[in-house]
């Protein structure tokens, strides 16, 4: 209706910024569970897009309530900014790429000597354009997001995904796993009350190391999709449209990496 909306997450997964063809099973399930986990525990530092309405408010047949089980959450319709708030605290990805070529991530000057899969020395905001589908974010600088936003959003936004990930970080590692960075993105209500929205530290918008082989200057296996994107790096794909199918065995190899992060973030099992 006017004040909400039905959001559905599906199995499918996207890479560099492509639908691939072949579905997850069970991954609409596992982003669901922990989105809601970190909008449960995470309600004192900001409001989020949960509207406390279960899918028992609509009118659906048997097999619509079926499909949508454990996947699907209404709520409240907010006006979406248009930047993706990235908080990196850890050295990997682009970030480390940036400071191969500029001892900077960002535009963010670093200590020179820091080693792939470093621990910065402090997480750092390093927003992102919000593209239109099928084309792929791009880094922007603090000043681009004041412009885009204005002062007042982009301090919120920075200062909000800065506790988020802190608050998270802290949390993953006690349970066994490293938030190296995650991606969080915001919306305003009706009053201009700022919410985060969609989903939240997920496997999808996140990487997650397992703590106890964490080690500096390789690239640490992961419970995220970074374990799909490392075998599609090694494909002849120039990473647009129509993306490559995906064995079988990585497929299954993902699913219980994504099940695996869910059990051990919120101790949920997904059969």
């Amino acid at each position: 209706d006017a004040a909400h909306m039905l959001i559905v997450t599906t199995d499918r997964l996207s890479a560099f910024d492509v639908v691939l063809p072949d579905p997850i099973p069970h991954k609409g399930r596992v982003l669901t569970e922990i989105s809601e986990f970190w909008f449960a525990r995470t309600r004192a530092i900001v409001p989020n897009q949960l509207s406390g309405r279960s899918l028992d408010a609509l009118p659906l047949e048997p097999e619509e309530r079926q499909m949508l089980e454990g996947r699907a959450v209404i709520v409240r319709r907010l006006k979406a900014l248009p930047i993706e708030a990235v908080v990196r605290g850890y050295l990997i990805g682009s970030g480390w790429k940036d400071y191969q070529r500029t001892g900077s991530v960002c535009g963010i000057a670093l200590p020179a000597g820091l080693e792939l899969a470093s621990r910065l020395p402090q997480p750092l905001f390093t927003p992102a354009s919000k593209a239109p589908a099928g084309q792929h974010d791009e880094n922007i600088s603090y000043a681009e997001v004041e412009a885009t936003i204005g002062a007042v959003n982009a301090a919120r936004i920075r200062d909000t995904s800065l506790a988020l990930y802190d608050f998270a970080a802290a949390h993953a590692r006690e349970r066994g796993i490293i938030i190296a960075d995650t991606k969080l993105e915001f919306g305003l209500d009706e009053n201009g009350v700022l919410h985060v929205m969609d989903e939240m530290l997920t496997p999808d918008s996140s990487r997650f190391w397992p703590a106890d082989t964490y080690q500096m200057g390789v690239s640490p296996p992961s419970y995220d999709k970074q374990y799909v994107r490392d075998y599609l790096e090694t494909l002849d794909w120039n990473k647009t449209a129509p993306g490559p199918h995906v064995p079988a065995e990585i497929i299954a190899a993902t699913r219980g990496k994504y099940a695996e992060a869910l059990l051990r973030l919120a101790d949920i099992t997904v059969e």
